[in-house]
């Protein structure tokens, strides 16, 4: 609190000397607006599109870094609709499609299969450990990590970004990837005074909705006798309404008994289930930023304030369709299958259940986001060689979370496959159409209830200091000295988050039949949904499915959704016993146990000495430096377990073990040193050589040091139909370790090398080559906790938790090109190019590989472990091979420009090959397989293989377009479209048999109007 009183009593200062000097001096500063001021200020004045290229080209070569960067068309005006989009336009940047957020307490674990309609996920040369800042200075989301959330961020608040790829020195340890800064304009940085204005409008091709965004800035700055003075404020809204439709295939598995009459024992390949699923996403995003600035003579000070507010809705409904029981299901004859012996086209029966499960699912999901960021500083120019600068920072980032579904239940006798097609396609006849509209065919069968909060807080302060050398070879010594001191706090629904209405289970124990919509008590709320223009009509449609009703997720902050206490009343009603057995109550939230509390404090200090030696045939200049950065860190948490009611259960005995909070708390310290070193060469005006090295270092993730361990007991039952008994199958022992707060930072080597030439205006060809050497990658890996059960006797639990376990290589090369035609007659000199392509090579290599074949038997560490870390196929078999996650090994951009006279326009493809999401996720991961190792107890069994198939993002690219024509000097009509060729992106699942189709998303195109007014 002390931080802040200071940061804003000396703004409240500046603003108050501010508004006394504007009230005098309003003419004084008329005389100026034509020139620089008397201190020299540079003016930066970005204009069109090929301006904005030409400006990041001057400063990727005047850098004293390897950087790229982006520069906007106009106030307001990046060239995409969101931050992450404008990113992947650079060399050697790609992002992610799916809404996958990277802390597993906000959300239950499958935002890996649900498609992000701005992209999320930055990766730098193939790497996630980015470090994010906002005008040189930490920026972050709430979002358990340590970097922005970068489609939280309004583009229209930005004046362009820089991507550094190997920082120095004097720059802010965490980024072993790079580091991604996002610039704002200042006062000072226009001549006088300066305005704008623009309002959009957008629409979505799929959805059918238009969305409104506005934006506008002001600026002035005003001589007094107090000092030059300026003052910018700056806001922005927009809106986002899209849709995206889903296919899934669920994992493929083995069998050599599948098709009905076929006695030659080949083995076939065929998937369990399949989900087909619309989704509407709405977004609204809010910014403000201000800043006051003033300088005289040899002091100048600056205060900024800086606001996003991102809220994100989503709601979803779908149809899941499978089998109880894989091992038993059936094919009827004709099933025709490819070479490698997956299932083509066929139909599929479970001859042993009452049918084929089916689960039509009504979803509601939402994030509100808010980043708040206050920051002052100050530079005082003490002599001619010396410069001393201050920098105090503040900020406070915050999010809500909810994601409720209400599932309903039921079978069907069949289900039709096409997977020669891409996306597959299901087929359904009249007979199952009509089931899917008759109400008695589902009932209420779960509930899932999610909430999270959390929030983080950082204090920064920063002192740095500059000496200007008289000397021929030194250029200046820069060094100084920051600390830091952040918090971060997240709290989660917890334990029960997934409950049962009504199950088989459930039967004869606790109730007698099921809460089914034919019957008048249990026939509300509930909506038949249907698939209209599935795909934008490029396969064929579902049929419509009876769903709850979506107003019954409307969440509650105060607890589960309303509606959630009506409908497992309804089991209620068919209870076996007085009172009932059955006991439902919302998911705990906001005790201890869903808590992750985490403190940590950093001292850096840092020398740098920057040399220039241009006596030489080609001059050389650069830097050399050292950063020492101390870490402590504190986390507190808890040894969880809780016991389940196994009295109904026969056939076997279960242990009960006392329900176990234990509070833990944890420390940790560490010192790394990271030196560095940048060399560049200049042959001759356009053509320079840049070198680079430098150590750097990425502590864990928030979510990662957690000190939270659940221990669970998943016992696995049968129930009989007939008689109601429910019988032990198996019981496994396992945990979770949510995180590890003893884990060490990631480090690398980093190895840089470029060519660069620079030619006509703003033209530019660069090569750059680079190895990364990178330690302590943080893997999941599995150990032994024993525990005691009520009668003395230990048994094993196997934990799973991050630890340090991997080391790995990162290298490749980027190529990039910008060119206008100026020299090409009339019309044609206004075309311009630009283009880029990186190659990423990786290798990850584990400290303790596994060294099996199988993951069977299943549930010992060694298997799991091998699970984790190299996949394992639904038959047991270990996968292996795998690169580093999010790394694509090739990418590129190629955009066609056009600038002349009013005319701007550009079209522009971004593309990027197949990478890995992750080795174990939600819907590539399940227990339903058949174990084929001939060494295993449970050869041949099913439910015998708890198998991980590696998930990976298709091979997609988007082609963007956009024309602007300026009406008048001041104002300018654009419009936009993205996605002109309706791509669809593709998920692929790794088994034996090659990357089989996963899943496919298509959102369509979408077009924005705007309309922009300076002066």
């Amino acid at each position: 609190m002390r931080f802040q009183r200071t940061a804003i009593a000396v703004g409240a200062a500046q603003f108050v000397l501010m508004a006394s000097g504007a009230m005098m001096a309003q003419s004084a500063f008329a005389q100026d607006t034509a020139k620089k001021d008397d201190n020299g200020t540079t003016t930066v004045v970005v204009v069109g599109q090929r301006a904005a290229l030409e400006s990041a080209s001057a400063r990727k070569r005047n850098a004293d870094e390897i950087v790229d960067s982006i520069v906007a068309d106009d106030i307001g005006k990046l060239p995409d609709k969101s931050v992450t989009e404008v990113l992947q336009r650079v060399v050697g940047v790609t992002i992610d499609r799916t809404l996958n957020r990277v802390d597993p307490q906000q959300g239950v674990g499958d935002g890996v299969n649900h498609y992000a309609a701005e992209g999320t996920g930055v990766s730098v040369r193939g790497l996630t450990y980015v470090r994010s800042e906002l005008n040189g200075r930490d920026a972050f989301s709430a979002n358990g990590g340590r970097s922005l959330s970068f489609e939280d961020v309004p583009p229209e608040l930005m004046s362009g970004l820089d991507v550094y790829k190997n920082p120095s020195a004097e720059q802010i340890e965490g980024g072993i990837s790079g580091l991604v800064n996002l610039r704002t304009a200042l006062p000072f940085d226009y001549k006088g005074a300066k305005g704008a204005l623009s309002v959009e409008e957008r629409r979505s091709q799929l959805r059918g909705k238009t969305s409104p965004g506005v934006s506008g800035l002001l600026s002035n700055r005003w001589n007094t006798p107090f000092g030059q003075f300026g003052a910018l404020i700056d806001v922005a809204r927009s809106r986002i309404n899209t849709r995206s439709d889903g296919m899934q295939i669920s994992p493929y598995i083995p069998r050599n008994n599948a098709v009905q009459g076929d006695t030659s024992g080949t083995v076939r390949w065929i998937p369990n289930g399949s989900y087909w699923t619309s989704n509407n996403f709405e977004r609204e995003r809010d910014g403000v930023y201000g800043a006051l600035q003033w300088k005289k003579d040899n002091l100048s000070s600056y205060l900024t304030f800086f606001r996003s507010k991102y809220d994100m809705n989503t709601t979803e409904y779908g149809m899941n369709t499978g089998t109880a029981n894989p091992s038993t299901s059936m094919l009827d004859p004709g099933a025709t299958f490819a070479d490698n012996g997956a299932l083509l086209t066929g139909t599929l029966r479970s001859p042993q259940e009452t049918g084929l499960n089916l689960s039509s699912s009504s979803r509601a999901a939402g994030r509100k986001s808010d980043t708040r960021d206050i920051a002052w500083h100050a530079d005082w120019r003490a002599t001619d060689q010396w410069k001393v600068s201050s920098d105090l920072q503040h900020t406070r980032a915050t999010t809500t979370g909810y994601d409720n579904l209400v599932g309903m239940q039921g079978t069907l006798p069949k289900m039709t496959w096409d997977l020669t097609k891409s996306p597959a396609e299901l087929h359904f006849d009249a007979a199952d159409r009509a089931l899917l509209l008759d109400p008695k065919t589902y009932y209420w069968g779960t509930t899932q209830e999610h909430r999270d909060q959390a929030v983080g807080t950082l204090n920064a302060a920063r002192l740095d200091a500059k000496f200007t050398f008289d000397s021929p070879v030194l250029s200046d010594l820069r060094f100084g000295v920051r600390f830091t001191d952040r918090k971060a706090e997240t709290r989660s629904t917890h334990g029960s988050e997934w409950t049962a209405i009504a199950q088989p289970w459930m039967q004869g124990w606790a109730i007698n039949g099921y809460p089914t919509l034919d019957d008048p008590r249990f026939s509300k709320p509930v909506v038949t949904m249907g698939f209209p223009n599935f795909f934008g009509g490029q396969m064929t449609t579902p049929p419509p499915v009876i769903i709850a009703d979506p107003a019954l997720n409307t969440p509650n902050a105060n607890g589960a959704p309303s509606g959630f206490a009506l409908i497992h009343g309804y089991a209620n009603q068919l209870c076996t016993s007085t009172p009932c057995a059955l006991s439902w109550a919302p998911a705990p939230f906001g005790d201890a146990e869903g808590l992750n509390q985490q403190r940590e404090r950093t001292k850096a200090a840092y020398s740098q000495l920057r040399f220039n030696v241009d006596t030489l045939r080609y001059p050389i200049d650069g830097s050399v430096g050292v950063r020492v950065v101390r870490t402590n860190m504190a986390a507190t948490g808890y040894l969880l377990y809780k016991q389940q009611d196994i009295s109904k259960i026969t056939g076997g005995t279960v242990p009960a073990f006392a329900d176990l909070s234990d509070k833990r708390d944890f420390d940790n310290s560490y010192t790394n040193v990271l030196p560095s070193l940048n060399v560049r060469m200049k042959v001759n005006d356009g053509l320079q050589f840049r070198g680079a090295y430098s150590k750097g270092m990425t502590r864990p993730d928030f979510y990662q040091l957690q000190a939270y361990t659940t221990l669970t007991e998943d016992i696995k039952t049968s129930t009989n139909t007939a008689t109601n008994v429910t019988t032990l199958q198996s019981i496994t022992f396992n945990g979770s370790g949510r995180g590890n707060p003893s884990l060490k930072p990631t480090t690398a080597d980093n190895l840089d090398f470029t060519a660069e030439y620079y030619f006509g205006h703003g033209g530019s060809l660069t090569l750059a080559v680079f190895n990364k050497r990178i330690k302590d990658i943080v893997i999941g890996q599995t150990s032994i906790y024993t525990m005691k059960d009520l009668t003395g006797t230990p048994y094993n639990f196997n934990v799973t938790g991050p630890t340090n376990g991997a080391k790995g290589r990162a290298n490749g090369a980027e190529i990039a090109y910008q060119q206008y035609f100026d020299k090409l007659p009339g019309l044609w000199s206004g075309f311009g190019i630009s283009a880029n392509y990186t190659y990423l090579d990786s290798r990850l290599n584990l400290n303790a590989p596994p060294g099996v074949a199988w993951c069977t038997p299943k549930d010992t560490p060694l298997a799991n472990t091998a699970r984790d870390l190299a996949g394992c196929d639904t038959d047991g078999r270990i996968l292996g091979g795998l690169p580093m996650t999010n790394l694509s090994k090739n990418a590129y951009n190629l955009a066609v420009l056009y600038d002349k006279g009013p005319v701007s326009a550009r079209l522009a493809y971004s593309w990027r090959s197949k990478y890995l999401q992750a080795v174990n996720a939600y819907g590539t991961n399940g227990g339903e397989g058949i174990d084929a190792n001939p060494d295993s107890p449970n050869f041949g069994k099913g439910y015998s293989v708890n198998y991980a198939l590696p998930t990976y993002g298709g091979a997609y690219g988007e082609l963007d377009g956009s024309f602007q024509y300026e009406i008048t000097p001041n104002l300018k009509l654009s419009v936009e479209a993205s996605n002109l060729t309706n791509a669809i992106y593709r998920q692929y699942m790794q088994q034996h048999i090659g990357l089989m189709e996963r899943g496919a998303f298509y959102t369509g195109r979408s077009y924005s109007v705007r309309m922009g007014y300076s002066f």
